[in-house]
């Protein structure tokens, strides 16, 4: 795991001790780590297959990333009168339900350019800082496309709305509180411009928004977003949808929006070399997650496990290895073997075939099953993955597990920039606009732990205590 440190060590320090060099190099860095584990993985342990499993996840993510980047750079938005603190809060609430509906990725990529413009005679550090809070993260944590740990628990078999159902009061806390520090925050910093450039935030301009054509790109490519099969379709589609609109936005709009590719390429090549080096540290967490969880476990181990993980590793991975081994260390073959026979019967002998220590689990299970899987009972096709998700969803506690570890990939991902793709990528467009954004080491420090911690800390207080 020592690439892996050295590249997380590197990302935080080298843009404060050696910037231009960092500025230089950072791809040989990021790329040289990566392909030393990569190496190891092949020949070392000869685990090609693990490679090329991270490679097809790195692929996946960065076509997302990359096609919704191309889209949303052919629409051009111009707000009018909207640079006050209070209409601020508006646009980032607005932001963190359109999250919901477009995926942190495509809301955070359609929305910081209209964020930077509104906010141009007085834009600082907490502007872009509060948007990745709030846009690029905890604003979504509502739908399986809201962000990418639950898109991936969705694949797994969770279904759409459970976590709309069970997350809405915790997405109201997280992002109201945000919300009511950005307000303080903002309310200073706009008593504390010159007059002349608070009379410029509140003038008004006309409202614009142009290339609206690109919708239909942005639909085909969450559209995509559910394609399984065959392998790779859902990519191609992806990357068709970015031709077409590359190739049909106006240049003029790309002008007004300043596009050019460098912040993709950045966090392309970061992201690269994170995948390729956090293979170890992702083995090491599923082969002893159910070691460190013990036998009784409350949803805080999971929500702070998971989360302060996912901090500093991509928080899509993270979430499905705590998934695991919430399975491993609490579902066992005869629970699933049961559960199996009563879907081949119906269910006709629950009540005399259903026997053993965990009989009441097994019926929450099939309950669970019978709730949210009835059609693919009645048709002969419920999948393990499915099996082991009711499970979860049946059983109080293990639900508890499953919500713990949901929000603490979504929240705590915003603790860094490199807990979530968009984080980079505002980050990238921020610095492309010549604004002056904190580096890692200041983004924790004058934001996450003065910020995020307190909304963390409370959340846990209210739902995960127990």
């Amino acid at each position: 795991m020592l690439p892996f440190a050295t590249l997380l060590a590197m990302i935080a320090l080298a843009p404060l001790l050696f910037a231009g060099w960092w500025a230089k190099h950072y791809s040989k860095v990021a790329l040289t780590l990566a392909t030393s584990v990569i190496l190891y993985y092949c020949f070392g342990l000869h685990a090609a297959q693990d490679v090329l499993h991270t490679a097809g996840d790195y692929f996946s993510f960065i076509t997302l990333i990359g096609s919704l980047f191309v889209v949303s750079s052919g629409i051009h938005i111009r707000v009018k009168g909207e640079a006050t603190p209070l209409r601020n809060t508006l646009f980032l609430a607005t932001g963190a339900v359109l999250a919901n509906l477009l995926g942190t990725t495509g809301a955070s990529m359609l929305l910081i350019r209209p964020w930077l413009r509104m906010n141009k005679y007085r834009v600082t550090a907490h502007h872009v800082v509060f948007f990745i809070f709030i846009v690029s993260n905890v604003g979504g944590c509502l739908t399986p496309i809201g962000d990418p740990p639950l898109f991936l628990g969705f694949l797994k078999g969770v279904p759409f709305w459970w976590v709309a159902e069970h997350c809405l009061p915790i997405w109201g806390v997280g992002v109201g509180t945000l919300l009511a520090m950005f307000f303080a925050v903002d309310t200073l910093n706009f008593r504390r411009a010159p007059k002349n450039i608070q009379d410029k935030e509140t003038s008004h301009e006309q409202w614009l928004c142009q290339g609206l054509g690109n919708l239909f790109f942005l639909a085909m490519i969450l559209a995509a977003v559910f394609l399984n099969h065959p392998p790779f379709l859902r990519e191609a589609l992806m990357l068709a949808a970015a031709a077409g609109s590359y190739f049909t936005t106006r240049k003029q709009i790309h002008e007004s929006n300043h596009f050019n590719f460098h912040p993709v390429k950045e966090v392309a090549v970061l992201f690269a070399g994170i995948f390729g080096t956090m293979m170890p540290a992702l083995d090491w967490l599923r082969i002893n997650a159910s070691h460190i969880t013990g036998n009784e476990p409350h949803a805080q181990f999971f929500y702070f496990g998971c989360g302060i993980l996912s901090s500093v590793l991509d928080n899509a991975p993270t979430y499905l290895a705590f998934l695991s081994s919430i399975f491993g260390s609490f579902i066992n073959a005869d629970l699933i073997t049961q559960v199996q026979h009563l879907v081949t019967t119906g269910g006709s002998d629950l009540g005399t075939f259903v026997h053993g220590p965990q009989a009441e689990q097994i019926r929450q299970t099939f309950a669970a099953l019978r709730h949210y899987r009835a059609d693919q009972i009645l048709a002969q096709r419920v999948t393990v993955d499915q099996i082991e998700v009711c499970f979860l969803l049946g059983n109080l506690k293990f639900n508890t597990y499953l919500l713990a570890i949901s929000i603490g990939s979504v929240f705590f991902g915003a603790n860094t920039y490199i807990g979530n793709g968009p984080n980079f990528m505002v980050k990238a467009i921020a610095d492309q606009h010549k604004i002056r954004t904190p580096n890692f080491l200041d983004y924790v420090v004058r934001f996450t732990l003065p910020f995020m911690v307190p909304m963390i800390l409370l959340v846990w207080w209210l739902f995960f205590r127990g």
